[in-house]
């Protein structure tokens, strides 16, 4: 397993020893790949990163589903291991106390995504919660949320347990690199202090260090180290004689940002109870990377945390905190790991900011993606392309790295914003967007309005629904983020008219003699249609998986416009790029063009107060895209609408922003027009039943059960997923996506809720929002195929209490689709 002298060539070189780079290996080899180099520049396995000194604490249940995924494998896989005999997991389950009502109520949150996730899980009673950890006062808590399965985890042994068994991977301990050597934009070696080892792929898992090895090879690894706090006690009277390593569960106290683990008749004590300290050497690629991953212990950062810690459990402020370290490990700008084939450089993957709960879990990840081309469960939330240019920017990492520190146990509303750094990508529109009182939210670096405060003037519909800010928690937790002005918005553009702002949106373009037979083979659709058609279709991976639905437009015999989604297109776009042959030139144009929504019943009447074109529906057909001039700006018109209604999306050069807002803004006046945010547009696409990739469907999903079907034509030719969809099309599905609707008036849930017939969990509400049109409120959401017959009756879960829902036939609103087409 390891050598003195590092080999000379390597199918695979693993950068980094930990427990990271040890599951990959370990998953890889399992997989059927040999000749496997892992190096790491610490001894083995003690390598001096955050897997020698994590406290090992485990916590399956997270609000995303892709983490708690990762977890609940890695249980599964640690259980499975051993080390000479020695265990490398403690199954002696998992505490989160409450110490306000607050937070009581979020663990019936908590407890309800567990439903809809697989975990076994519950709430339990202050008494309860003592039986459990004894030494806890039971009167300062509300309850606990209990995980039987959560534990510990002896990150260093289960390493070892992994690399042994990893038959196919040499293990080459110190051994640190110190460079690469590239040919055509790809990885043609690894240059390490004991030789260069040939190799066309690099996956790096060196943690903290990631950054620094990454600019060696030119790549970007968006992560930045944090130090923080862990303290041992001396012995505690009460656990006198226990010589058991841990019996108690692990305990986390969110509340006041601690958590704790028996160490046998010890206590650990680990502290979040500070500002945010981060390591800037690490970052800097001036400075040597030292080792192991240790700071001075900072009793000033531990003194806050510490009395909270003996404020829950008395017993600790009668011993001496006897080991004290400052360990680093990573935080990214979102707080998800970093797992993919880099942009920069070919071959080169990453898998980083993995912490020891999911590591299991991100290695076999990593490996389906590396052997068989594609991962085996969704991982849009943890793909290193993920992020666009400005979140990739190191004042950007550490800004952002430096808030996930501060919340990572605090109570996070699902639609929550950052705060920090805000106005980074703006729309030519935005002024008349803050004139008109928009209420801003963020997203990949754009500023999107919510709603509009100039909306206000309009009065609610009485028989909406009122979401209060007073009283119990659920109540407040629905109001946040939210006003009655979506409703006002909304009910303008199904009666009127309304703008909205799509320059967000990411516009690619594709172009070049092999453009359309690329884009026939990566998209689902038949594209092959004349010039000024627009098709909507959809990627998917090898596996069949939903990677994307999309517009494509051709505009011309040779170029095509790509559009998809905001947060999604820098992940869209290296997709893209990654089977791009030599004859297609891609082109993101996102900043080249802004882009504006006119939607609703009166929308050809503004258009024609502005337009000499005629933009009669025989002129001007549905699903078609026409160049056009609005006053004095010229640019491109394309008939559709996500919102349900008859409009336009119209795009324009963007130095021509202003000038275009301002001639449709004065058109529309005498016609009702209004400004329209994301709340209402949310709204408007559930009542016509459009799905939201990346709630409604992603890459666990397929076309049929998803509803998207239609999308597919399986005549055209090959296309990437062709013969998985086949496969799928045979056997049937056992799923399907439903739309439900609230019998209770007054409910409101928020997603990821779960639906439940009796005791059984069916799935969980993918999206849901108020129906301001239809007067109800929508969810969706997976149901067994016996489930989801219209009709049907099932339960949807908010915190801890259950509400009815009924399953709908699809769309609720025009189902024929006239207002759209006329």
């Amino acid at each position: 397993m390891t050598e003195a002298v590092v080999q000379d060539r390597a199918r695979l070189v693993i950068i980094g020893a930990g427990i990271v780079g040890c599951s990959a290996a370990y998953h890889l080899t399992r997989m059927g790949w040999r000749d496997i180099a892992v190096v790491d520049q610490g001894p083995l396995f003690e390598t001096g990163g955050s897997t020698s000194h994590a406290p090992g604490g485990v916590f399956q249940t997270n609000f995303s589903k892709m983490m708690t995924d990762f977890a609940r494998y890695t249980v599964e896989l640690y259980n499975g291991l051993e080390l000479d005999g020695a265990p490398c997991f403690y199954g002696v389950g998992g505490l989160e106390v409450a110490l306000t009502p607050e937070r009581f109520e979020e663990l019936k949150r908590k407890a309800g995504v567990a439903k809809s996730w697989g975990v076994e899980a519950g709430l339990i009673s202050p008494g309860e919660t003592r039986d459990k950890i004894p030494i806890l006062d039971q009167t300062k808590i509300q309850g606990a949320y209990w995980v039987p399965s959560d534990g510990i985890a002896k990150a260093v042994r289960a390493g070892e347990a992994m690399a042994r068994a990893a038959e196919g991977a040499v293990f080459y301990g110190d051994t640190a690199v110190e460079g690469f050597a590239m040919k055509n934009g790809r990885v043609q070696a690894v240059l390490t202090a004991r030789g260069r080892i040939e190799t066309e792929r690099v996956l790096l898992c060196a943690g903290i260090w990631g950054p620094r090895i990454g600019r060696l090879a030119g790549v970007t690894i968006p992560l930045v180290p944090v130090q923080h706090l862990y303290a041992t006690t001396s012995p505690l009277r009460e656990l006198e004689g226990e010589t058991r390593e841990v019996v108690h569960p692990v305990l986390r106290h969110q509340d006041r940002s601690m958590y704790f683990r028996q160490h046998a008749d010890c206590y650990g004590i680990g502290s979040y109870r500070h500002e945010p300290l981060l390591v800037d050497d690490i970052m800097d690629p001036r400075e040597a990377v030292g080792s192991p991953a240790m700071r001075a212990f900072t009793p000033e950062h531990f003194a806050e945390g510490h009395k909270a810690a003996v404020e829950l459990m008395p017993p600790l402020g009668r011993v001496e905190l006897v080991t004290k370290i400052n360990g680093i490990f990573s935080f990214t700008p979102d707080g998800m790991p970093l797992i993919g084939e880099c942009p920069e450089v070919g071959g080169f993957w990453a898998a980083e900011a993995v912490w020891i709960t999911h590591a299991g879990g991100v290695g076999q990840a990593v490996a389906e993606w590396m052997v068989e081309g594609t991962p085996g469960m969704d991982l849009r939330e943890a793909d290193i392309n993920r992020f666009p240019a400005h979140a990739r920017t190191p004042a950007y990492v550490r800004t952002r790295g430096r808030q996930q520190y501060r919340e990572v146990y605090d109570i996070i509303h699902p639609r929550a914003q950052v705060e920090e750094p805000r106005e980074v990508r703006l729309s030519p529109f935005y002024p008349r967007l803050c004139h008109l009182g928009g209420v801003f939210f963020e997203s990949a670096g754009w500023e999107q309005a919510q709603w509009f405060e100039a909306n206000a003037e309009e009065a609610p519909d009485p028989a909406w629904p009122v979401r209060s800010g007073d009283g119990a928690r659920p109540a407040v937790w629905a109001a946040q983020y939210w006003s009655p002005i979506q409703g006002v918005e909304h009910r303008a553009v199904r009666e009127r008219v309304g703008l909205y702002d799509l320059s967000a949106y990411t516009k690619i373009e594709v172009k070049g003699p092999g453009a359309l037979g690329f884009l026939q083979r990566m998209m689902t659709n038949q594209l092959d249609r004349p010039v000024g058609r627009i098709s909507y279709t959809c990627m998917l991976d090898e596996k069949g998986g939903v990677r994307r639905d999309l517009i494509v437009v051709r505009l011309g015999s040779e170029v095509f416009w790509v559009l998809t989604g905001v947060a999604t297109g820098s992940r869209d776009l290296a997709w893209l790029r990654a089977w791009t042959p030599a004859d297609v030139q891609i082109t993101d144009i996102t900043s080249g063009y802004c882009g504006l929504g006119l939607w609703g019943p009166r929308a050809r009447q503004v258009l024609a107060r502005i337009c000499d074109d005629d933009v009669s529906n025989a002129a001007f057909p549905y699903f078609t895209a026409q160049p056009i001039t609005i006053g004095l700006v010229q640019g491109w018109a394309l008939r559709l609408s996500y919102a349900g209604e008859l409009g336009w999306e119209i795009y324009a050069p963007v130095e021509c922003g202003l000038s275009l807002w301002d001639a449709l803004w004065e058109a529309g006046h005498p016609l009702g027009i209004v400004p329209l945010g994301n709340g209402a547009f949310d709204s408007l696409r559930l009542e016509k039943g459009y799905r939201l990739w990346g709630t409604d469907v992603h890459a666990e999903h397929n076309l049929y059960e998803a509803g998207l079907g239609w999308t597919a034509d399986l005549g055209k030719g090959d296309f990437v997923g062709r013969e998985a969809l086949v496969e799928i099309e045979r056997q049937g599905v056992d799923r399907k996506l439903c739309c439900l609707t609230l019998d209770d008036g007054d409910a409101v849930v928020l997603g990821k809720e779960p639906i439940l017939a009796g005791a059984a969990v069916l799935g969980y509400v993918t999206s849901a929002n108020y129906g301001y049109a239809v007067g109800q409120y929508i969810a969706y959401g997976y149901l067994p195929v016996d489930y989801s017959a219209p009709g049907t009756q099932v339960e949807v879960e908010y915190f801890g209490k259950g509400y009815k829902a009924t399953v709908r036939k699809e769309p609720l609103y025009d189902p024929q689709r006239k207002r759209m087409t006329s």
